[in-house]
């Protein structure tokens, strides 16, 4: 839609939800790949609109693979299953808003390492939209200038961003930009294990292998000792 001429409102309300809402991104210039929220594009009313459009489509792509969903018990409500579980569940971090996260001052100039985890992570492959399943270990160094956060907050932070299709290491890189915005501690780190179903399902079927990143910043950085202790404590875990 780059360079499309500016639509009326009139015509912009006749356009399917998805092409109203790749209008105003493309407007905007703003990014939609498959790991970007996109809520600020979404008007009252449009999640349920583009529900149903997948659904309509979802259920082309079960015609397309010769299923039987009018004789077939289970397959009959399938579409509409797909459809609700991409957009409401599984990539629901899409399309929502960022969840509420009440920040504290560091009234007590807290300085000392925290790490908050094994946090259940469930994303999904960008590339075959298979699962994504395993645990994220977050590590802080905060300051007396740092925001501090409820622990439960860590959790819902890590799966907004996780409820997308995507790759594990821009998933990891993008949980660290939000942190570090939020809370703007001296260090960060995030180390995450998981299993890649692309592996396991298809290919090489595989069912042992893991995929183990981490992202370390500042003092993490900086320091090899306090390195060490994190990685240390999140082994024991």
């Amino acid at each position: 839609m780059t360079g499309t001429p500016t639509l009326s409102a009139e015509a912009l309300a006749a356009l399917p939800a998805s092409d109203r809402i790749r209008y105003r991104l493309v407007h905007a210039k703003k990014r939609y790949h498959a790991n970007d929220n996109i809520a600020d594009f979404l008007e009252p009313g449009e999640l349920e609109q583009l529900q149903a459009e997948v659904q309509a489509k979802m259920q082309d792509v079960l015609q397309a693979l010769v299923i039987d969903t009018d004789s077939d018990h289970n397959t009959q409500e399938t579409a509409k299953r797909v459809a609700k579980m991409f957009v409401r569940e599984v990539f629901a971090g899409r399309y929502a808003q960022a969840p509420s996260v009440t920040e504290f001052p560091n009234a007590e100039r807290l300085n000392e390492l925290m790490i908050v985890g094994p946090i259940t992570v469930r994303s999904a492959c960008s590339h075959h939209l298979c699962p994504i399943i395993g645990k994220v270990w977050i590590g802080l160094l905060p300051n007396e200038h740092s925001n501090l956060i409820g622990l439960s907050k860590y959790a819902r932070l890590t799966d907004w961003i996780m409820s997308r299709p995507q790759i594990q290491e821009e998933a990891v890189t993008m949980l660290a930009n939000e942190l570090q915005d939020r809370v703007r501690p001296d260090g960060l780190a995030i180390v995450m294990d998981a299993d890649h179903f692309c592996m396991h399902w298809r290919g090489v079927k595989d069912m042992e292998s893991t995929m183990i990143n981490s992202v370390m910043r500042g003092a993490f950085l900086k320091d090899p000792n306090l390195r060490r202790e994190f990685l240390s404590l999140v082994r024991k875990s």
